[in-house]
């Protein structure tokens, strides 16, 4: 199964415009369609950021997707600190990326990521889409 992570700015995309690719990369994760890698530093960080009063999103909403993302998430430990992103908080991701040994991290700021970090290689919802939509058809 396809391994992914998803950076927070495709989780707070997803919760707030319906019918966005972040939804749907979102959707797949949560359904199972493709297995989603967190951590508990990344999982806090989904939570920090949710809850930020400017996004006003309502707490329960919050509340039920973290916990559809933690029911459908294997919980990964990283053991390896990272310091390869533009924006130093970023380093979770990949460090989450490489103790799940997923194969794509999702975001919608690839200029913060490098291109490919060990087996990961970093890519933006559209592409991303566009992978697990070749890779259903046999491509």
């Amino acid at each position: 199964m396809i391994r992914v992570v998803l950076d927070t700015n495709i989780v707070v995309s997803a919760m707030l415009r319906s019918g966005s690719l972040p939804e749907a990369a979102l959707s797949m994760a949560v359904g199972g369609i493709v297995r989603l890698c967190i951590s508990e530093p990344v999982v806090s960080e989904y939570q920090e950021v949710l809850n930020r009063p400017k996004l006003r999103i309502d707490s329960r909403k919050v509340a039920t997707a973290l916990a559809r993302i933690r029911e459908a998430s294997v919980v990964v430990s990283p053991s390896i600190r990272v310091k390869a992103c533009v924006d130093p908080d970023d380093n979770i991701f990949l460090e989450c990326a490489e103790a799940g040994e997923a194969n794509y991290l999702v975001t919608g700021n690839t200029a913060h990521f490098p291109d490919v970090w060990k087996k990961t290689k970093v890519v933006t919802p559209r592409e991303f889409m566009e992978m697990i939509i070749d890779t259903q058809r046999g491509k």
